[in-house]
């Protein structure tokens, strides 16, 4: 069983309220969603693993029990090439739940026109094999978002 943390502070939303067809059609993998709060700050990891896939705007760790989790930085961000996001770890580096990965700030996003929510997604998982998500609400960065079986 994997528990998968917030990245981020702000409201726990469904992945279906993400405003792009393919995370809201869980098309990438079953999951949650967070509004972030708008300041800068930093997302952390949302589970102990390997950073396997690392770019400015989304990033995916891999655990113990081969359990990858896509943590990605707003919608559209990758048009952004990079700017305004701040890589703090290495592809291949093993990072801790709760370390911080990527310095960003969610509210020069929205600025630059792009959605800051971030869809935290259970790759090649079934919806099944996750439970206890959050409901809709408040969370920090290092709460618990969802447990995956």
């Amino acid at each position: 069983m994997t528990t998968v943390s917030s990245p981020v502070t702000g409201r726990a939303i469904e992945l279906a309220a993400v405003p792009d067809p393919v995370f809201a059609g869980a098309m990438v993998g079953p999951g949650m969603a967070i509004d972030p709060v708008r300041e800068a700050a930093e997302a952390v990891s949302p589970v102990d693993g390997v950073i396997v896939s690392l770019h400015p705007h989304a990033f995916v760790v891999v655990d113990d029990e081969g359990h990858g989790v896509l943590t990605h930085l707003g919608i559209d961000t990758v048009q952004l090439n990079g700017e305004g996001f701040e890589l703090l770890v290495a592809k291949a580096d093993t990072v801790t739940r709760g370390q911080a990965v990527v310095r960003w700030n969610p509210a020069e996003v929205e600025a630059a026109g792009k959605s800051p929510v971030c869809p935290v997604v259970a790759l090649e998982a079934t919806s099944d094999a996750l439970s206890e998500l959050v409901e809709d609400g408040e969370v920090v960065a290092g709460a618990r978002l969802f447990l995956w079986k």
